[in-house]
């Protein structure tokens, strides 16, 4: 594993939902609680660091807003609480590293926040950013085996080691740059992530007043968790009933993509906190700062709404604007003619895969003398239809089922006027004439699906991530769908082992390798990929780790990933993928600083780095992949396919 690994974590931004997280956890007490509701998204502003093992535990920087402060203390339990008691930036941190020393069999860690994009005390929760980055530290450089939940959890739980005592959905950052809609339901906090529809641009801007949270929390724990009086009872409609209304509703205007509705719903928001809770705490919720800046006429001419942010106060304000010119233009008001620090957060629809790609450029030496003569890719299979079908036909069958609107073939220039002949050229009358009338309809549907493909042309072999980086023009920015030429996919549930991938892929909306198990004894032959079940079906799973043919030893120590039927799996590539822009970008990086006859470009190499920057999702179709590359294995491929 690697000494040292990088980290980053975004702030989060409550769109929705503020103060419903503590709320709800008070069902443990009073059922007739309504469970909390918060829509919450990761932001682009952040905390990098580099982490790796240590003996104590020690967090430094050389940024100048920790005044080259050093907090360092050994891995024991008292001590890291007595500093997580103490308050301050770095009990956050304590208090996080305490739980680890109290739950879990781990050594110390070596922090070092490189950057911080990410302003503090404004409610962008900076603490819980650093709480996530600690807890994910421990993770990786352990293997912990937690994913995004269980790294929310225990972020959360170190934090209320300390003064702070936030809330739940504060940990949202854990989930990265996604919209989701957080439940709190007492102990029990449920995730689903939201599907954005369309683009919505909003600036949030620090508005340079301050506010206490502590003692926002504090007047507002006063009426839980059984209510009172009058005001005490408003305040519990208001973060009850209201809320489940206004929450369930902008998950409902985010996903038809209604960005007017939308932004007049911050605004009732806003007006039902001021009228419900603000008086529960009218010294830091009457926040002048905050409605004067709501209330100013050109901001309201560029936006379609706006409203407090986290705790509410005079810390952070939020705006939808109207479109990415007023994004601007408003960001531009509140920095140079209001005196705030601002910034541009704008939630992009995870586009749909409508395209496909599939390197056919390989020689096939491994299936040699066959390919003297014939393409390994137009070897013959019997499909499930009992029709004989070259290979890259059943492929390019599957994703026409799924509905892919375009293919692209990386071919060698000699090859292109075999694939022109097989697909573009028209059987005689005769041949025709000879089909029966079953057949005569599959040679159309072969007709319509050659309208789907386009051919890239690699001039020179350069590795897998060479020829797939052929495909950037083709891609244009979007995700497309990475299939390989020798692989074909039989589904045991009916649902095309590339639909299943589709629909992951539009749940979690980053990049994603379709993965399989094998044995530990054949992990040698393969890309092997490690991390954490991401859901209760164990069949998506955050990337924590990509090692290309690994020796046996050390997957067994490193790359085992249990499930609820073995402690011990191993899970290499199934041969289809989704990459997203950020894969062809690395890709060129790697091209562009390729040194001729130093080794080949790898794509293994390339999702490594998008996985560490980006964040990367496994999935685990239900289905098999069938090999066609070399003998023993088109063999397997021909007796068992299809049937």
């Amino acid at each position: 594993m690697s000494t040292e690994i990088k980290l980053f974590v975004p702030g989060r931004l409550c769109l929705f939902g503020e103060h419903s997280d503590w709320a709800g956890l008070q069902r443990t007490m009073n059922a007739q609680i309504v469970p909390g509701r918060a829509i919450v998204t990761g932001i682009e502003q952040g905390i990098y660091g580099t982490a790796k093992k240590s003996k104590d535990f020690c967090i430094h920087s050389s940024l100048e807003m920790f005044e080259k402060e050093r907090f360092s203390c050994p891995m024991e339990l008292s001590g890291l609480r007595q500093n997580a008691r103490q308050g301050g930036f770095f009990s956050y941190v304590a208090g996080v590293a305490s739980y680890m020393a109290e739950w879990y069999h781990v050594g110390g860690v070596d922090l070092e926040i490189t950057d911080m994009t990410l302003p503090v005390k404004s409610g962008l929760s900076s603490s819980a950013a650093i709480c996530v980055m600690v807890a994910k530290a421990f993770n990786e450089l352990y293997g912990l085996q937690l994913n995004s939940l269980g790294v929310m959890n225990i972020a959360y739980l170190g934090e209320q080691r300390t003064p702070s005592r936030c809330g739940r959905l504060d940990q949202a950052c854990a989930f990265g740059v996604n919209p989701v809609c957080m439940t709190f339901d007492g102990n029990e906090i449920g995730v689903e992530r939201i599907r954005v529809k369309k683009e919505l641009y909003y600036v949030f801007a620090d508005l340079m007043a301050g506010k206490d949270t502590v003692k926002i929390l504090g007047d507002l724990n006063k009426s839980y968790p059984f209510p009172q009086t009058e005001a005490d009872r408003r305040l519990h409609e208001a973060l009850g009933v209201d809320n489940e209304r206004i929450t369930a509703q902008a998950e409902a205007y985010i996903g038809e993509g209604d960005a007017q509705k939308l932004g007049a719903l911050m605004s009732e928001a806003q007006e039902l906190f001021d009228e419900k809770v603000a008086p529960l705490c009218p010294q830091e919720l009457t926040a002048p700062v905050l409605h004067e800046t709501l209330r100013d006429g050109y901001i309201r001419s560029l936006i379609y709404g706006g409203k407090g942010v986290g705790s509410q106060g005079d810390g952070t304000v939020q705006f939808l604007a109207k479109d990415m010119a007023a994004q601007k233009e408003l960001a531009r008001y509140l920095e140079q003619e209001k005196g705030m620090h601002a910034w541009l957060l704008t939630l992009k629809p995870k586009s749909a895969v409508r395209k496909a790609v599939i390197p056919v450029a390989g020689f096939g030496t491994r299936l040699y003398p066959e390919t003297r003569g014939v393409k390994k890719e137009f070897c013959p299979v019997v499909d499930r239809d009992g029709l004989v079908k070259p290979a890259i036909l059943v492929l390019l069958e599957e994703l026409d089922a799924v509905e892919i609107e375009e293919i692209c073939l990386v071919i060698n220039r000699e090859e292109r006027q075999l694939y022109e002949d097989y697909f573009f050229k028209p059987l005689s009358e005769e041949h025709v004439r000879k089909l029966p009338k079953q057949m005569r309809a599959y040679e159309d549907k072969i007709r319509r699906i050659a309208g789907k493909l386009k051919f890239q042309v690699q001039e020179e072999q350069l590795g897998f991530g060479h020829a797939v980086y052929q495909c950037r023009d083709f891609a244009a920015g979007e995700p497309v769908m990475l299939l390989l030429g020798d692989t074909i996919y039989q589904s045991n549930i009916g649902v095309p082992c590339t639909a299943q991938l589709l629909e992951a892929y539009r749940r979690y909306g980053l990049s994603m390798v379709a993965l399989h198990k094998v044995a530990l004894d054949q992990v040698m032959h393969y890309g092997i990929f490690a991390g954490t079940w991401e859901n209760k079906e164990q069949t998506v799973m955050q990337l924590m780790q990509i090692a290309e043919k690994p020796k046996p030893e050390y997957a067994k120590d490193f790359l085992s990933v249990p499930d609820v039927s073995a402690p011990e799996n191993y899970y290499a590539a199934f041969g289809a993928y989704i990459l997203t822009r950020e894969v062809f970008e690395r890709l060129g990086e790697m091209t562009a600083a390729h040194v001729p006859g130093d080794g080949e470009i790898q794509l293994t190499d390339a999702l490594d780095y998008v996985r560490e920057h980006c964040g990367m999702m496994g999935f685990v179709p239900d289905g098999e992949s069938f090999d066609i590359g070399n003998a023993d294995a088109y063999r397997d491929t021909v007796s068992r396919f299809g049937k």
